[in-house]
């Protein structure tokens, strides 16, 4: 059986996964059978038992061997772990053996995971011309992968396996957009928890994910994969998913290293077209789209991957400033940084290398650690090294990291902890896991309109006629990025609403892929013979995600002519909003009694929405990204600058806003509705001042259910510096809580906040606490604020990191 066939699912045979791994007392060092190749004296094992110590030739080398002979007089202690002498293996390194570490290759496809693995390839392995493999999975097959590596190569040192787990491996949760509309962390952490348990089992020791950039354009594609248009919200879910994956030891079986992304403005690209360059003013940068990163920075993310875009011309993978100075020397971070896709080579396309040799140069001076699938490092590295001997240090640095983060996950000291088949087959997609997965999706639903109170459904509502082609499309459900997640795993909106009541008609009607209109008159029948529509709308999963970016902003297909006849039939319309973006959709808006944003949501994304559409599930989520009105309107963001003619409703004014349209995004950031209601009281500080240095101030706000029935209300803290050195937003979120609430309930919430949570980014080029008033607002939505005070800030002081990545301590009460 070859490593490429199929995932097994039963318990690894010793004839495909190689002999067992050797153990010695001292730990398990991963030698092979016949004869070591690992140079014992490289690592240092606590209280390894009495032995004979021997020799053995490797390659011409000496190297001391410990012989697992314990005395018979003394016992052999318990194992201990083993402590790798990472410089020591340097130095034992030839140069090929460096390159190769710094080398990612294919192991198969995405559709064909390791599809690639053929002798050729192990040969490479032998060789250690490789130092990690992705598009590979497999508790089984990845063993014996392992083993090669660990068992047929001279040093002996282990493989990092990878692939794209961003919302989860076999059980596939809401796309990230979705979750992070649930304003809630644990939502996030929970996921990101469950997704490295199943992929650890599979084999995997990293994740490319989070995605933390933060996206203002919906056009662009990957807007689906990150949390939306806000830097405080981002850092908040940015480090909720770091600690989910790497948990609180990177080197328990069950835990993944985290693989952040994309280092640099990624979010920023011009017209939101994917891959295009950002052109970010430096305190945008250090304020909006670095925050999130430096966020998961502090929660001690493991690794980061480049932008593949140029920031200001300067392409992210080859930009020095950006990754040596400012990521490593200026916030001390000294991870694993892997290039996207090719992008060492894209150095050429994008005009700042002339060979593959000058990018390798580039990027390794970069700090660029990985080489993802290019073989730029592999092919030609060397003669950028040849051609520039400073490089070499270079080099060393990046093969101490990536050896490093080898050691970290424990795969020195057991490099099989991740290929046991039957924790496999027994995480997979479990009742725990499928659980979790339902009550993120219910906890990520956005209630954007609910004229007359519409929703929640009467369980006697009688015929519903259930139109759309997404009501059944279960493959987009898992969104673009599935894992191995399977079609067959999810449960519709079909499915489920067929299964909860007992008189639904369902008719496709329109297709997001398709013009084709010859649906609609089959689906505008049914709505005449029901008592109630239920519109599935929106995109499928094809049109959002990486290299999906729109230049339109409307319904796709022949879904608004679809509207259009439902609305003229006259019966209470619901539509269910489904895709990875905000849209367009002022005709959704006008047309419908009710429109509830669901997203792609996973594997248990019909049984959610049927338990919101029947009020089994209250709505709490709100939106993280705001919805304009038509694409012109783009962007749309909340935190925009006030510009010296403040935007005015009054059309005969001369002010910052598009004359053919209001002032305000169809949906602001942070709206979402409840079916209750919940009223605010004043706000309460804990001082009118706070000193610049070191000072703290505590918001407290009390919030009360004023409704019939339980809910949750997500209530949100916003600032303004309303007269700085430098024009500021005109709100800023700096907190946020999600609670819940029964009927006549009062609770209050207090933000405590440091003084360097107001800091700005000086034009001098510096975080900086300035004296003055603060403007505090709490609300509902970034356009619905309900309380306000001011506090002043006396004294200047220096600032620490981006305000946005510093945590609000929040207390309920």
């Amino acid at each position: 059986m070859s490593i490429a066939a199929a995932l097994p699912s039963g318990d690894c045979d010793r004839s495909v996964c190689g002999q067992a791994h050797e153990k010695s007392a001292g730990g398990d060092i991963g030698m092979r059978a016949s004869a070591s190749l690992v140079a014992i004296s490289l690592f240092t094992v606590a209280a390894f038992p009495t032995g004979v110590r021997g020799e053995v030739m490797a390659f011409g080398e000496t190297v001391p061997q410990v012989i697992d002979r314990p005395s018979p007089e003394v016992a052999s202690p318990d194992p201990s772990p083993i402590r790798l002498d990472i410089d020591s293996l340097i130095e034992r390194m030839t140069l090929a053996e460096k390159i190769g570490q710094l080398v990612q290759r294919m192991g198969g496809r995405s559709k064909a995971l390791n599809s690639r693995l053929g002798p050729d390839e192990l040969e490479k392995v032998r060789r250690g011309e490789v130092g990690s493999y992705l598009h590979v999975a497999g508790a089984a097959p990845l063993r014996e992968l392992q083993r090669v590596a660990v068992e047929e190569s001279r040093l002996g040192i282990p493989l990092l396996f990878a692939m794209d787990v961003v919302h989860g491996y076999r059980t596939i949760f809401p796309v990230p957009l979705a979750m992070s509309a649930s304003w809630d962390p644990q939502v996030m952490e929970d996921h990101a928890r469950i997704a490295a348990r199943e992929s650890a089992a599979a084999g995997l020791h990293w994740t490319f994910a989070p995605m933390v950039d933060v996206a203002r354009d919906p056009r662009w594609g990957r807007i689906v994969e990150g949390a939306g248009e806000d830097a405080y919200l981002g850092s908040r879910m940015a480090e909720a998913q770091v600690r989910g994956f790497q948990g609180s030891d990177l080197g328990a079986a069950d835990t993944i290293m985290a693989g952040t992304k994309h280092f640099g403005a990624y979010g920023a690209a011009e017209g939101g077209r994917d891959y295009a360059g950002a052109e970010v003013g430096m305190r945008t940068m250090q304020e909006v789209y670095l925050a999130p990163f430096r966020a998961a920075a502090e929660a001690g993310t493991a690794s980061y991957m480049t932008a593949f875009n140029a920031l200001d011309g300067v392409p992210t993978t080859g930009n020095e400033a950006l990754l040596r100075t400012m990521l490593r020397d200026q916030w001390g971070w000294e991870g694993l940084l892997l290039s996207d896709w090719r992008a060492v080579e894209e150095l050429l396309a994008h005009g700042v290398a002339g060979t593959r040799s000058d990018a390798a140069g580039l990027a390794l001076r970069a700090s660029v650690d990985m080489d993802m699938v290019a073989d730029v490092y592999a092919a030609d590295l060397a003669a950028a090294i040849a051609t520039d001997p400073a490089l070499l240090p270079m080099l060393d640095q990046a093969v101490r990291r990536i050896l490093t983060v080898k050691r970290d996950l424990g795969l020195f000291d057991d490099p099989y902890k991740y290929h046991d088949t039957q924790r496999e087959a027994a995480v997979m997609l479990s009742a725990d896991h499928r659980a979790a997965a339902r009550a993120s999706a219910e906890r990520s639903i956005v209630l954007l309109k609910n004229e007359g109170n519409v929703l929640p459904l009467a369980r006697d509502a009688g015929r519903i006629a259930l139109i759309g082609a997404l009501a059944d499309d279960a493959l987009s459900q898992l969104g673009s990025w599935r894992a191995r997640g399977q079609a067959e795993d999810v449960v519709t909106l079909r499915a489920a609403l067929e299964a909860a009541h007992p008189d639904v008609r369902y008719v496709p009607g329109a297709d997001s892929r398709s013009d084709d209109p010859s649906g609609i008159a089959a689906a505008v029948a049914a709505a005449r013979q029901s008592d109630i529509i239920v519109a599935a709308l929106g995109e499928d999963f094809d049109w959002s995600g990486e290299a999906r970016s729109r230049s339109s902003l409307d319904l796709p297909g022949r879904q608004r002519e679809l509207l259009a006849a439902l609305a003229a039939t006259g019966k209470p319309l619901v539509v269910v909003l489904m895709g990875g973006r905000p849209l367009a959709i002022p005709e959704v808006d006008a047309q419908a009694d009710a429109v509830l944003a669901t997203w792609l949501l996973g594997v248990e994304a019909g049984p959610a929405i049927v338990n919101t559409l029947f009020g089994d599930n209250n709505p709490g989520g709100r939106l993280t990204a705001s919805f304009p009105r038509s694409v012109g309107q783009v962007p749309a963001n909340y935190d925009h600058l006030p510009s010296g003619r403040p935007a005015d409703p009054d059309i005969a004014k001369d002010t910052a806003r598009y004359m053919d349209q209001p002032i305000t995004p169809l949906y602001a950031f942070g709206h979402g509705l409840s079916y209750t209601t919940a009223g605010y009281g004043p706000i309460a500080l804990s001082g009118k001042s706070i000193a610049a240095a070191g000072g703290t101030v505590t918001v407290t706000v009390p919030v009360t259910n004023t409704g019939i029935l339980a809910g949750d209300e997500v209530v949100q803290l916003y600032m303004r510096d309303p007269v700085a050195s430098v024009s500021r937003p005109v709100q800023q979120l700096r907190g946020f809580a999600r609670i819940r609430l029964e009927p006549g309930e009062s609770r209050s919430v207090s933000f405590t906040l440091t003084a360097a949570q107001f800091a700005l980014w000086s034009a001098a080029g510096e975080w900086q606490v300035e004296p003055g008033e603060i403007e505090l607002m709490v609300g509902s939505a970034s356009n619905d604020i309900r309380a306000r005070t001011t506090v002043t800030i006396t004294g200047s002081a220096p600032g620490t990191i981006a305000p946005a990545a510093i945590p609000t301590v929040v207390a309920v009460r």
